[in-house]
């Protein structure tokens, strides 16, 4: 049974790449996110707000990225995390149209992270021979590995990239404003969300900040070398904090200039749930019980 549902998930995956390449092709224009306010504009938002699938409900989208977390961490099954990692990418790059160049590139940092933690336990050191493949180092110990250690990291793997793909199909694909909204109509206290929104927006703040600071040193050779760029990254980052809180309250007096009391308000557009949208979330949950119930 094994064999037959990774043979599926194998069809699935060609399935979807083949329509990837069809869509690629039919839409000749691409997209470009670039970056705004001298190269330090996080792609995020604009990601989201030039996602396909921005206009489908944002609560759709928040459940069945959270059922598909929660589903990929709980079953701890390999099939069940490759399902989850084609099918939210498929959602976040076929049709929500997003480079894959731009995928590949967001989730190259947690692979990193991931395959770093696996190694530590893939691989193990006895002073005896131990495990399928051993080394002998310098003849003092032995670092070996065994074909379950090597499965069990792969497994974590893919269960990791399972929950981060589901985690970048919803901030892809939401705008901040909307993931907004929706903990707040699951009543999630106001001064969390307020906090989030606000130390979201500064994040920007700071990183404009920094970009032009930079700016200014290098088009003064501050970075020719080594011992002018510890100089100019001490004035750098001296510097920061102060521009920063200075921008910082000029954004709050742009808050309380729009009558701001204590609590953000977005416009908000109805986007209701279509039934084909239903009928697919809950196939798609279905399929996945339907792959661990079959390959536990």
């Amino acid at each position: 049974m094994n064999t037959i549902i990774a043979i599926l998930l194998i069809l699935v995956a060609a399935a979807m790449f083949a329509h990837g390449l069809w869509k690629g092709r039919k839409n000749r224009h691409h997209f470009h996110i670039g970056h705004s306010h001298g190269g330090t504009q996080l792609g995020i938002d604009a990601f989201a707000y030039a996602s396909k699938i921005r206009n489908w409900n944002a609560g759709y989208k928040v459940l069945l990225a959270t059922a598909s977390l929660i589903l990929c961490i709980a079953f701890n099954n390999i099939y069940v995390s490759v399902a989850v990692i084609l099918m939210m990418g498929y959602l976040t790059v076929v049709i929500g149209e997003l480079e894959f160049d731009h995928y590949l590139s967001m989730m190259t940092i947690p692979i990193v992270f991931m395959v770093v933690g696996a190694i530590t336990i893939a691989i193990g050191y006895s002073l005896e021979p131990k495990g399928q493949y051993n080394l002998h180092v310098f003849n003092l110990f032995y670092i070996y590995c065994s074909n379950q250690s090597l499965l069990q990291a792969g497994a974590l793997i893919l269960k990791a990239l399972g929950a981060v793909s589901a985690l970048y199909m919803m901030t892809l694909t939401t705008p901040l404003t909307e993931l907004v909204s929706v903990l707040r109509k699951i009543h999630m206290p106001k001064l969390i969300v307020e906090l989030m929104n606000m130390i979201y927006r500064y994040i920007f703040i700071m990183l404009e900040t920094y970009t032009k600071l930079k700016n200014s040193a290098e088009s003064r050779l501050g970075y020719c070398d080594f011992r002018t760029s510890c100089y100019s990254f001490g004035n750098i980052a001296s510097n920061l904090f102060i521009v920063s809180l200075k921008k910082a309250n000029a954004y709050y007096n742009a808050l309380e200039a729009r009558c701001y009391d204590g609590e953000l308000r977005f416009l908000e557009d109805e986007k209701p749930v279509k039934s084909w949208q239903i009928a697919f979330a809950i196939c798609f949950i279905l399929s996945l019980f339907a792959i661990w119930f079959l390959t536990r």
